[in-house]
């Protein structure tokens, strides 16, 4: 997207205004984009050119110097920022996650959505951790679009737009937020809120199976983490019971954290667990006694 320094700056100015900036963060802000806009004046250059934003940092802080000597401050690196943002937003209309310091909150017919989204997620059988997650995501999402004319102008490149907003994200981050949105725009199409023809535009990410973390840990690493921890002392021997909950009964993290004393069955040897991504209840975690006392 080409566009002149004065409308960019104009653009981004509303954009962070729309996510939440400060008002002191943004006037700090303006600050600086006046001094990068008399820059490319005095070079008369009127299209925004990354080279040149880039040539303002290095001329108001010897950028690229200090970068060599490894002597950047604070101050020189949030230059830099503002050069790179201006670059992103120029690419992609689109503050990236990088820079964005919160999102607004929805209000009006956005979130009457949201909480129509979230009854349609619990009839569908869906936990309530995924009810609860998949509404914030969603929210992200129709709150962009509610700068872009809304779901009902919702379209292709509105979706495009959103998904350049992730750029800096880990794929599973990625994968999950593109997941929400997917089954939100199943919902709204249903709903007559947007043309299901959109649904086409959101991607996949997919993560490379090398990227995962082991479904299977090798016995001999599990037993070197337990022999490191240190057992004299009441914290070492809850993360002692933590790690054997997870490697010999295979319990998720979330259900260990929300683990009673009243889910002992002591006398029958046995745990009740309530799964947090399932809500079933199972009673079938026996807790053998290995013959070396652990």
């Amino acid at each position: 997207m080409i566009a002149t320094v004065s409308a960019l700056v104009s653009g981004l100015d509303a954009e962070l205004r729309r996510l939440g900036y400060k008002d002191s963060t943004l006037v700090w802000y303006r600050g600086c984009w006046r001094r990068l806009e008399r820059f490319f004046a005095a070079r008369g250059v009127e299209e925004f050119s990354l080279d040149v934003a880039m040539a303002w940092v290095d001329a108001a802080c010897g950028f690229f110097d200090k970068e060599r000597a490894g002597t950047l401050k604070p101050n020189d690196i949030y230059l830099f920022r503002v050069a790179q943002m201006l670059g992103d937003y120029a690419a992609h209309g689109a503050v990236l996650r990088r820079y964005s310091r919160s999102v607004s909150k929805l209000d009006g017919p956005g979130a009457e959505a949201i909480v129509r989204f979230q009854a349609w997620l619990r009839a569908a059988g869906h936990s309530a951790s995924t009810v609860r997650t998949y509404g914030t995501l969603a929210g992200e999402f129709v709150a962009f679009v509610g700068t872009r004319g809304g779901l009902a102008r919702c379209d292709a490149g509105a979706v495009e737009a959103f998904v350049a907003t992730l750029t800096g994200y880990q794929v599973k981050t990625v994968e999950q937020k593109l997941c929400a949105v997917r089954s939100f725009i199943r919902f709204a199409a249903a709903d007559g809120l947007l043309d299901a023809a959109v649904l086409d535009a959101v991607p996949a990410a997919r993560a490379s199976k090398r990227a995962r973390v082991p479904s299977v840990w090798d016995p001999g690493h599990v037993a070197r983490i337990l022999d490191a921890i240190d057992r004299s002392n009441p914290c070492g021997k809850r993360d002692y019971a933590i790690i054997l909950l997870i490697t010999r009964l295979g319990l998720r993290s979330i259900d260990v954290k929300r683990l009673e004393f009243a889910d002992f069955d002591w006398p029958g040897n046995r745990l009740c667990v309530t799964q947090a991504k399932t809500t079933h209840r199972g009673c079938n975690y026996r807790c053998s006694k290995r013959s070396d006392g652990r």
